[in-house]
């Protein structure tokens, strides 16, 4: 037999090191109480571990994916409230002229209206948010529309040197009471339209891209999440203002307004329609963003309860065990101390 002596620095160190141990797991399962998860899930799941950290970047996807639908639903909220004033702008500028055509007094009141219209019109579209033009397309950072009561405008100047081509002489011209029905629809249909309906439109006028964006509103589904100032509605609205707001300036014969008239009210409908249609578009774009929210917030749910099954702790166990760690840890304090009290020349002496 074997006798083995104790000392009491043995007993101290031995404590010290339970202590530690003690502190390491105190500071585990505080960590557990406060998060509701396993403290190391590589030792609580083994080789399971890449399966949640997988689906775990897939939470971070499918956020990152709600998150830009956001932003891409408060991109379309606004076009559409812009869209909305536009199109109360020509139901506004059809009321002017019908007002006009039965009454000649009203003339100045629709040349007016339609001026009004142009300027809330551009203004609309070029419409700010969040550092981006909502009717650029793609070119956000590009101004859009320009401005066609500024006389430097190449808008203006086109408009104007199209007259003069057409009548050898300018708006403001008392000549412009010559003009009669057929020059009025030629120039009209020739000359105007081409700047508004085709090319002319892309070159002075729009700045904007044909392209809008388009957005991945889930993991397998993209959709148009944008609104451009190359919509065909707009073109037909701004011919018909644009041309009231220049050419009832001048003079013009009865016969020659009622073809601007007539033109201008075809148009102005046309564009209303279009503009409706053109909401409706984006409407179902918007529908599409929510419906792929829900389904993303699905997955995430469904993510998240899995991961918190294997990875999830009981709260009250978690803390229930908190306290016995203090406990114990304060009983080792208290056993330390009086170990480190004990003297062999205390007992000597």
């Amino acid at each position: 037999m074997k006798t083995s002596f104790i000392s009491s620095l043995a007993m101290s160190q031995t404590l010290r090191y339970q202590v530690m141990r003690m502190q390491v797991e105190l500071a585990e399962r505080t960590q557990e109480s406060q998060t509701g998860r396993v403290a190391d899930v590589g030792v609580a799941l083994g080789a399971h571990a890449g399966r949640n950290l997988s689906m775990s970047r897939n939470i971070e996807r499918l956020t990152g994916l709600m998150d830009a639908n956001t932003l891409a639903a408060n991109r379309l909220s606004a076009s559409q409230d812009a869209m909305t004033q536009i199109g109360d702008l020509g139901q506004n500028l059809l009321a002017s002229l019908t007002a006009a055509n039965s009454s000649a007094g009203q003339v100045s009141v629709a040349q007016g209206e339609a001026e009004r219209v142009l300027k809330s019109m551009t203004s609309l579209l070029n419409t700010n948010l969040n550092g981006e033009y909502l009717f650029a397309g793609i070119n956000t950072d590009v101004k859009p529309v320009a401005d066609f009561s500024d006389p430097s405008s190449a808008a203006k100047a086109a408009f104007d040197a199209a007259f003069l081509a057409k009548f050898s002489f300018t708006q403001s011209d008392p000549a412009a009471a010559s003009i009669t029905a057929a020059d009025m629809e030629d120039f009209l249909t020739n000359y105007v339209e081409p700047q508004f309906l085709g090319s002319g439109w892309e070159t002075n006028w729009s700045a904007a891209s044909n392209q809008k964006i388009t957005s991945r509103i889930s993991l397998n589904e993209t959709a148009e999440t944008s609104m451009t100032a190359n919509e065909i509605g707009i073109r037909k609205l701004a011919m018909a203002a644009a041309s009231l707001s220049d050419l009832l300036k001048g003079s013009l014969s009865d016969e020659a307004r009622e073809v601007l008239n007539k033109k201008a009210l075809s148009l102005t409908g046309e564009a209303v329609a279009d503009i409706a249609g053109a909401q409706a578009q984006a409407g179902l774009a918007e529908n599409r963003i929510e419906d792929a929210n829900t389904r993303l917030s699905s997955q995430v749910t469904i993510y998240k309860s899995f991961i918190k099954e294997t990875e999830g702790v009981d709260p009250y166990e978690a803390a229930t065990r908190v306290n016995d760690l203090v406990t114990q840890l304060e009983a080792s304090y208290a056993l330390t101390s009086r170990l480190q009290q004990m003297s062999l020349l205390k007992y000597l002496w």
